[in-house]
């Protein structure tokens, strides 16, 4: 099947209420021919993870501006490995202070997108780190 797509779920984890961004995210990778799953605002870690398992997804992004990515970054890498889903790429976007990105990507998140980052980068990022059957890495 040379047409599947990439599969990226897109979440709003925590109490934070602006989900502009991460709308912007969904539309720029349905734009490059993604399929994107939204879950919208207020999203638990295991409301995540449930939602990657039966979407079966390839990539979790995680729109978080609210500061409490040290808590719910690990929660979902943890919820992930009890899942045996350790070949989800997990990136990050958002509100994240330049110290706290090397603690998240030693838990395992493959990339940390600030605000600013332009959207080509991003996906660019997940074409060539997503790997599987129909789903040729850019060159």
């Amino acid at each position: 099947m040379a047409d599947t797509k990439i599969r990226v779920l897109v979440a709003k984890p925590g109490l934070d209420g602006h989900d502009r961004g991460a709308k912007v995210i969904a539309r720029a990778l349905r734009d490059a021919g993604m399929e994107v799953i939204y879950t919208g605002l207020r999203q638990t870690p295991e409301m995540i993870v449930t939602a990657a398992l039966q979407e079966d997804v390839q990539v979790i992004g995680l729109s978080i501006l609210s500061g409490a990515h040290n808590a719910i970054v690990p929660r979902v890498m943890d919820l992930l490995k009890q899942n045996k889903m350790d070949d989800v790429i997990v990136v990050v976007g958002g509100i994240i202070p330049n110290q706290d990105i090397e603690g998240l990507k030693r838990i395992g998140v493959a990339a940390i997108f600030q605000p600013g980052t332009a959207m080509d980068d991003i996906v660019q990022f997940i074409r060539t780190r997503v790997k599987g059957p129909g789903v040729p890495a850019a060159s």
